[in-house]
C-alpha cells in the first residue's frame, strides 16, 4: 500500500492512495497562495497601480520593468494571477480510478486533473459538495474572465532569474507548473464526471475495496472517507469540525479500529478561539459604523459568511445597527445563500428541525425579506444606484487580488474612518494588503477556522485509536513563530509518519489475508475431521476463479468423456488422470513416547540432540538420523529402504491423518 503526496498545502491536500489494485485520490486542492504574488486586478482602470514602477535589479544587469512592479518595498507580477497545482509529474495521473472530494474547498483543482491528464474515472463527492464547489469554482472563473490581461509574465520564472528576485518571490516553488484559471467549459466538463453520494452510503470499487463518507462537520457535505477492504481499513480524515455550528455534526464513532488513518485539514489558527473571533469581528464592525465608517469583509460566498451573518442577525438590534445596510457582493451570491436554504437534510438538528415548521433553518432568510441584507452579481448595475453609506460589504476574493474586493480597497483604503476585517484563515493579511500600501483604513484579523485543533485531534485519536497515523509534516513540529509550543504539533506513540510535496509513502501495514467463498456443491462434499475437541479440519481440492476481485472454490471439473468414433485413431488422447490428494499429517511427535516405542522395536542405541527446531535422534547401531521438528520430520538413512519405512510407520503411528 502506497500514499502518494502531490501537494504541500496541509488544508489544500492532494494524496493518491494505491490500495487493493485500486488507485484512489484524496481530493484535489488548489494551492491559491501563489496569486499573492500578482498585482491586483482592478474593474475599473486604476491610476495608482497603473503608476507604479517597474523593477530593476540593483546591478541594472536584469531588467524586468514590464512584468515585475514595486510597491511599498515588495515586488508584484504585473499579469493574470496563476495558481500552484497538484503535483503532476510523481506518477501517471491517467491511472487514477476515482476521486474523492471531502469538501468544496479541496475540489478547486479537479478540472485541472480530469481535463488535461487522461483521466476516465469517476468523482465523489456529496450534494452540497458538487453545487457549492460549482458556485465557487463559477465564481473564479467570473472573477478572472471579467478583466483580462492582455500580457503574460514568463521571463521572471527563468531560474536564474528567479534567484535574483527579491523575496517572496525568489522562494517561490514550482514557478514553471503554475498555471492561469481554467475556464467554464472545463468546470462543467470536470463536474459532469462527479457521482453523488450520501453520508454512510457503501460504493464498492471493482468488487476490491468499498468506500463510504462520513460527515466530518465542517461545512455543508463536508465527509471524511472510509476505504475498507474485508480485512483491512483506511480512515481519511480531511476538514473536520467538532464546534455546534451550521453543518451536521461530526461520525467519529465510525474511523474506529483503523490500520491507517490519514489526517489533513486541521485549523490554521490553532490559537485564535472562533467564538472569540466572532465577538471580536462583532465589535469592530459596530465601532466602526458608530463612527461613521464602512466595513469591508474579504470572503468566500459560502462556508464562514452563513455563520457570520448568523451572529449578526443576533446582534443587529442589541447594537443598534438596524438602519445600516449590508450588501454581498459575488456572482453567484444569490444562489449560495439560496443553496444553503434548501439541504436541510445536510444541516445540525436544531436547523432541520425549523424546516418543519415551516421556517427558513438560517436567519439571512429574514434579513432579505426585511432588506437589512441585499445581495448583487457586481458592483455595476442596480448596486452603484442602490448603494449608501455607512455600510458593511462581504465581497471575494479573501486574496485581494481578484474581485469586486479590488474596487472597495481602492475607494476605502484612503480613510482612517474604514475598516477592512479578514476572517477567511486562508492568507496572511499582511501580505493580502502589500500591494495597497501605503493604507489609511484601518486592519482587523478575526480569522475563523472551526477546523479541528492540536487538542481535539488528539482526543480524537485517543478515542478511536487507529494502528497508524499519517499527516502532513508541518502537523509534526510547532509552527516556526512559535517553536517552544510543543501544544501545537501532534505527539503520538507511534509518532505519525510525516509526508511532504512529492514524497512516496510506503503505508506500514501488509495485507495478509484474503476473502474466498466456496460454492454450495463443494462445500456439500467436504468431509471434516476433528482434530482437537472443538476443532475440525477437512482438505478441500478445487479449482480458484477470480473475477472483479471477487474469488470463488469450485469443484474440479470431472473430465469430459471421449466421444465414439468409427476411424481408429493412431494414437488414442486420454484425458489427464486426476490423482487422488494424499492424507495430510497434523499433531507432534512426543520424544519420550517415540523412543519408548523405538525400544520395542529393538531400537536402543538412541543419542538424542537439541536443536533451536526440535530434536535430532542419532540411531548408532544403524547409521540413521530421524529430525522431529514442528512442521517436519525427516528421516535420513543410506540403502536401508526396510528400515525407513519401519521407522516412517513408527512415526506415523503418533500423527492424526486428514
Amino acid at each position: 500500500m502506497k500514499l502518494y503526496c502531490l501537494s504541500g498545502h496541509p488544508t489544500l491536500p492532494c494524496n493518491v492512495l494505491k490500495f487493493k489494485s485500486t488507485t484512489i485520490m484524496l481530493d484535489c486542492g488548489l494551492d491559491t497562495t501563489s496569486v499573492l504574488n500578482f498585482l491586483p486586478l482592478p474593474l475599473v482602470h486604476s491610476p495608482r497601480l497603473s503608476k507604479l514602477p517597474g523593477w530593476v535589479s540593483k546591478d541594472g544587469t536584469i531588467n524586468l520593468e514590464k512584468e515585475l512592479k514595486e510597491c511599498a518595498g515588495r515586488v508584484f507580477v504585473d499579469s493574470q494571477p496563476e495558481f500552484c497545482l497538484p503535483e503532476r509529474e510523481l506518477l501517471d495521473l491517467s491511472t487514477i480510478d476515482v476521486i474523492l472530494i471531502s469538501n468544496y474547498h479541496c475540489m478547486m483543482a479537479l478540472p485541472y486533473i480530469t481535463e488535461h491528464t487522461g483521466f476516465t474515472g469517476t468523482v465523489y463527492a456529496t450534494e452540497p459538495t458538487l453545487q457549492i464547489g460549482r458556485l465557487l469554482m463559477e465564481e473564479l472563473v467570473n472573477f478572472m474572465e471579467r478583466v483580462p490581461k492582455a500580457q503574460s509574465a514568463t521571463c521572471w520564472k527563468n531560474k536564474e532569474i528567479q534567484r535574483m528576485l527579491p523575496g517572496p518571490l525568489k522562494d517561490a516553488v514550482e514557478v514553471w507548473t503554475w498555471k492561469r484559471c481554467y475556464s467554464m467549459q472545463e468546470v462543467n466538463s470536470a463536474l459532469s464526471k462527479v457521482q453523488l453520494v450520501g453520508y454512510s452510503q457503501k460504493v464498492e470499487l471493482f468488487g476490491a475495496v468499498q468506500i463510504s463518507p462520513l460527515s466530518s462537520g465542517y461545512s455543508l457535505g463536508s465527509s471524511n472517507w472510509i476505504i475498507q477492504s474485508h480485512h483491512e481499513k483506511v480512515s481519511y480524515v480531511s476538514g473536520s469540525s467538532l464546534l455546534t455550528t451550521h453543518p451536521q455534526p461530526m461520525d467519529q464513532s465510525s474511523l474506529k479500529n483503523s490500520d491507517v488513518l490519514i489526517l489533513t485539514g486541521l485549523t490554521q489558527m490553532p490559537t485564535a478561539n472562533p467564538d472569540g473571533m466572532l465577538g471580536e469581528f462583532c465589535s469592530n464592525l459596530a465601532m466602526t459604523i458608530r463612527a461613521g465608517g464602512n466595513v469591508l469583509v474579504p470572503c468566500y460566498s459560502s462556508g464562514v459568511i452563513y455563520d457570520l451573518l448568523e451572529c449578526l442577525y443576533q446582534f443587529i438590534e442589541s447594537a443598534n445597527l438596524g438602519t445600516t445596510p449590508f450588501y454581498f457582493i459575488s456572482p453567484v451570491a444569490n444562489s449560495s445563500l439560496e443553496f444553503s436554504q434548501i439541504f436541510a437534510e445536510w444541516l445540525c438538528h436544531n436547523k432541520q428541525t425549523k424546516v418543519y415548521l415551516p421556517e427558513p433553518p438560517f436567519p439571512h432568510a429574514e434579513l432579505i425579506q426585511t432588506n437589512k441584507l441585499k445581495h448583487y452579481p457586481s458592483i455595476h448595475g442596480d448596486f452603484s444606484s442602490e448603494f449608501r453609506q455607512p455600510c458593511v460589504v462581504f465581497t471575494g476574493h479573501p486574496s485581494l487580488r481578484f474581485g469586486d474586493v479590488v474596487h472597495f480597497m481602492e475607494l476605502w483604503g484612503k480613510s482612517s474612518l474604514n475598516t477592512i476585517i479578514f476572517t477567511e484563515p486562508d492568507f496572511s493579511y499582511l501580505d493580502a494588503l502589500a500591494p495597497y500600501q501605503p493604507l489609511a483604513m484601518k486592519c482587523v484579523y478575526c480569522p475563523i477556522d472551526t477546523r479541528l485543533n492540536f487538542h481535539q485531534v488528539s482526543k480524537l485519536l485517543k478515542e478511536v485509536q487507529p494502528l497508524h497515523v499519517v499527516c502532513p509534516e508541518q502537523y509534526t513540529q510547532p509552527p516556526l513563530s512559535q517553536s517552544h509550543r510543543s501544544d501545537l504539533m501532534l505527539e503520538l506513540q507511534p509518532p505519525p509518519m510525516p509526508y511532504r510535496r512529492c514524497s512516496v509513502l510506503n503505508l506500514p501495514f501488509r495485507r495478509r489475508y484474503e476473502r474466498v467463498y466456496i460454492l454450495p456443491e463443494l462445500a456439500n462434499s467436504l468431509v471434516p475431521s476433528e482434530i482437537k475437541p472443538g476443532t475440525s479440519v477437512a482438505t478441500v481440492s478445487a479449482v480458484l476463479h477470480s473475477k472483479d476481485n471477487k474469488h470463488t472454490l469450485q469443484s474440479v471439473p470431472k473430465p469430459p468423456p471421449a466421444p465414439p468414433t468409427k476411424k481408429r485413431k493412431r494414437v488414442i488422447e486420454e484425458p489427464p488422470v486426476v490423482l487422488a490428494p494424499k492424507p495430510l499429517l497434523s499433531g507432534a511427535v512426543p520424544l519420550e513416547a517415540f523412543l519408548a516405542t523405538l525400544q520395542k522395536h529393538g531400537i536402543s542405541e538412541v543419542k538424542v540432540e537439541e536443536t533451536a527446531d526440535g530434536h535430532i535422534l542419532h540411531l548408532q547401531a544403524e547409521d540413521t538420523l530421524i529430525q522431529l521438528e514442528e512442521d517436519g520430520t525427516h528421516i535420513v538413512c543410506d540403502n536401508n529402504e526396510p528400515l525407513r519405512t519401519t521407522l516412517r510407520d513408527l512415526v506415523l503411528r503418533f500423527l492424526q491423518k486428514l
